[in-house]
């Protein structure tokens, strides 16, 4: 591949020292390479340059879902340069960054389809919003010290009525994140379920739920107490929430888009668990 987009994270290269050596050393292998330096302006689509074939994200895990989300729809591969912390998804260290940027512009890699995930906000019967997510849903409790009630559909059928601080449904590629630390599965990222999740539920019995990519999770907010009206927040990927009332229903699915992701380096998950979480 010979076109590129670099999108960075100025909070971590800062000056863009880092991306002007890649655009650089890019440029010099014979490559057509453009920055994009708007990550932090606005949450609006990226407008991405014409014949682009390869996004490299510079940053950490956040600033690819961050990207991913303003990238969706545009079915082109991103890769990930870790200058964050553990680095699942942006997994290229500094040290492998002169072989990574070789072998993609001599065509050495593979890509691999994340999954992700689609949802709507229905009030009153009416849809009143809809969010795409590569990592995770979160429906969290908006007040401080109060447990929220949620009631859980999967197909039509109920499952569960949760007392709790809110539920997560991740992806597979999300099940490292938020949903590892709520005691959720772990889940190989190339696989097609996904996960809802408790989170500190008032229960013995509450556990995890692995789903089939095609069913449909709908989730109602409850009002548990009586001349109280609850109120709850929706997070997609971690961004900025949506407040949901009671009544309100949100319907989870696998979304029609995925992610396309770069691979450059053969080490399977098994590996990569034991090198991050070990």
């Amino acid at each position: 591949m010979k076109n590129f987009l670099l999108i960075p994270n100025r909070q971590k290269d800062t000056g863009l020292a880092l991306t002007g050596h890649i655009r650089d050393t890019l440029i010099e292998m014979g490559a057509v390479c453009h920055i994009y330096d708007g990550y932090y302006n606005d949450v609006s689509p990226i407008q991405v340059p014409e014949n682009t074939e390869c996004i490299l994200v510079i940053g950490g895990d956040g600033t690819i879902l961050a990207a991913a989300g303003r990238l969706v729809g545009q079915n082109i591969p991103l890769l990930g340069i870790n200058l964050g912390t553990l680095g699942f998804l942006a997994d290229v260290d500094l040290k492998e960054l002169p072989e990574t940027l070789r072998d993609l512009v001599e065509d050495r890699y593979e890509l691999e389809k994340r999954m992700m995930l689609r949802c709507n906000i229905y009030r009153n019967g009416e849809r009143s919003g809809s969010f795409t997510a590569l990592n995770d849903f979160v429906i969290s409790r908006r007040s401080f010290s109060r447990m929220i009630g949620l009631s859980v559909e999967i197909n039509d059928v109920r499952i569960e009525q949760y007392h709790a601080d809110g539920v997560i449904i991740c992806t597979p590629t999300g099940s490292t994140s938020y949903n590892l630390s709520a005691g959720g599965p772990i889940i190989n990222p190339t696989c097609r379920n996904f996960v809802l999740t408790p989170i500190c539920p008032h229960s013995l019995a509450s556990r995890s739920v692995v789903l089939d990519k095609k069913d449909v999770i709908t989730i109602t907010l409850d009002n548990i107490r009586q001349g109280q009206r609850e109120e709850a927040v929706i997070s997609p990927d971690g961004r900025e929430g949506v407040v949901l009332r009671p009544g309100d229903q949100v319907k989870i699915y696998k979304a029609r888009e995925s992610t396309p992701f770069i691979k450059v380096k053969d080490v399977s998950f098994m590996k990569i668990l034991k090198e991050k979480l070990l």
